[in-house]
């Protein structure tokens, strides 16, 4: 018979080629911190569903938020809770029923949406940008540059090229064999840690692809701050006061969110091995994974005017 016998009885050759399930991280292995994360994320969740399900139905049914910039934070607020959905029930099922394990196809689940979710999300913040610098810097030309047709094309654009990123990560990912156990330090299906079970040099394919990926986060990047910066040229020149605040107030919600966003995400992927650690790879998966998803909502409804009175209606009205 060719080949290796030795080779084909190997139990880290068979993980590679049986999809065993993988293990996740526990939070914590006290019952009481347990249902307390369990009631956390529970809180978060909904708090996130009922920011952006107010959003999404305020935008959908208010012919007066009918407009671009709106119509992108709808889509944005669909990322969001799908970020939320990807991660969070998973971890709420395994806090209360003090389980750690999830199945091959639903860990492969959980890396193509949450990677899904994500790319679509930063490109729309690249997109709301172009939207802030059209509308500040070329309000002539914002009704041609920004009509019905094109935030249609561009908002496809962004979900179809999230949608390509997390398919040929998730492909590539898991066409790789595992060698190094199935126990992920992680409380959901991430990327990196993954590629530490792998075979050696087997991962190099991969991190080519996660340094593209990165090229292209970086190059939106620098379009925000490019952008960024003729928009605040453009602000400056404006002769009054209350015309510079009202500019910059409608710039405000977008920059806040891509901070978050920037300062929390790529670090997870970026962060050299020396620094790594259960505990810090926990943080900083939560601080990019549900932290922006629940905060995004509450920082566009506390700086958008229309949201705001918006807000405050429903709630005379459920009141009265």
């Amino acid at each position: 018979m060719d080949g290796d016998p030795g080779h084909a009885t190997n139990p880290q050759h068979l993980l590679g080629l049986r999809r065993v399930p993988f293990l996740l991280l526990a939070f914590s292995d006290r019952r009481e911190l347990q249902l307390l994360h369990f009631w956390l994320f529970l809180a978060i969740s909904l708090a996130a569903l009922l920011a952006n399900g107010l959003i999404l139905s305020a935008v959908a049914c208010d012919h007066h938020l009918h407009t671009p910039r709106y119509f992108f934070l709808l889509n944005l607020s669909l990322t969001d809770l799908g970020c939320i959905c990807t991660t969070v029930p998973k971890a709420m099922h395994d806090s209360l029923w003090d389980t750690t394990t999830i199945s091959y196809k639903g860990c492969a689940a959980q890396v193509f949406l949450l990677f899904f979710f994500i790319s679509t999300e930063f490109s729309l913040l690249t997109i709301m940008c172009y939207d802030r610098y059209v509308a500040i810097c070329k309000p002539l030309h914002y009704g041609t540059l920004l009509g019905s047709r094109a935030c249609a094309h561009m908002a496809a654009a962004a979900w179809a090229t999230g949608f390509l990123n997390a398919l040929l990560h998730t492909v590539n990912t898991f066409s790789l064999p595992l060698c190094q156990g199935n126990a992920l330090d992680q409380f959901f299906c991430e990327i990196p840690h993954i590629l530490k079970l792998s075979c050696s040099h087997s991962y190099i394919r991969e991190l080519g692809l996660l340094l593209f990926s990165i090229s292209l986060v970086v190059g939106c990047f620098i379009f925000i701050v490019f952008s960024y910066v003729q928009i605040f040229r453009a602000v400056l020149r404006i002769p009054s006061q209350q015309g510079r605040h009202k500019a910059f107030s409608t710039c405000l919600p977008h920059l806040a969110v891509v901070s978050l966003f920037i300062s929390t995400g790529p670090f997870a992927y970026l962060k050299p091995p020396s620094i790594s650690s259960p505990s810090l790879d926990l943080v900083v998966s939560v601080l990019y994974s549900v932290v922006p998803p629940s905060l995004n909502p509450l920082i566009y409804s506390l700086r958008n005017r229309e949201l705001k009175d918006l807000n405050e209606t429903a709630s005379a009205i459920n009141f009265v």
